[in-house]
């Protein structure tokens, strides 16, 4: 079943998020990794380029999976799941969707400060479209890390959220994502 139902997600949806969990996941650490490398290190000029194209890529697919989201009915949650923590899974989900944008509009902001286009894996470039703000590269810098520490400690709440619910509370939730199929 390629879309949502009441009762459980489609496999777009299924594939869409762990696509974009492991891109979000790997794409912070491989900030942190190239931070820590030197300038005479084989990586210190290829690994920006490969993380911003894994960058658009994550933008693409984020779009898509809001669309997709947009377009389809979402399953209902678990009946065990309590008014508390309904509204903070969609606060929750609301935020990584805005935090995972902020991330990628200001790596796009870093990248094109010195008004040079964003290269998408050699296929495509996408041309700088602002550049007027003076320091932009170190003030978007500066938000894209302090962000993406942010939406990692969401993604860990989230993770955490998900193990309860299969661990403690035995419900439905981890399962449907997993794409197996559990009656509430």
């Amino acid at each position: 079943m390629l879309r949502n139902t009441k009762e459980d997600y489609g496999w777009v949806a299924i594939v869409l998020h762990w696509v974009l969990a492991l891109l979000i996941i790997g794409l912070f650490a491989m900030g942190i990794w190239m931070r820590s490398l030197g300038y005479y290190d084989t990586w210190y000029n290829r690994a920006p380029d490969l993380h911003k194209s894994l960058g658009l890529l994550t933008f693409l697919l984020l779009v898509l999976r809001y669309l997709w989201r947009m377009g389809n009915e979402m399953p209902q949650p678990s009946l065990k799941l309590s008014n508390w923590e309904k509204t903070s899974s969609r606060i929750a989900h609301t935020w990584l969707y805005l935090l995972t944008l902020i991330v990628i509009l200001s790596g796009y902001l870093i990248s094109t400060a010195d008004d040079k286009s964003v290269s998408f894996f050699g296929v495509f470039s996408l041309p700088a479209a602002f550049s007027a703000i003076e320091k932009q590269e170190d003030i978007a810098g500066e938000i894209h890390e302090i962000v993406a520490w942010v939406m990692m400690g969401l993604v860990l709440l989230h993770t955490l959220a998900s193990l309860k619910h299969h661990f403690v509370d035995k419900d439905v939730t981890l399962v449907r994502m997993l794409g197996l199929r559990k009656k509430n």
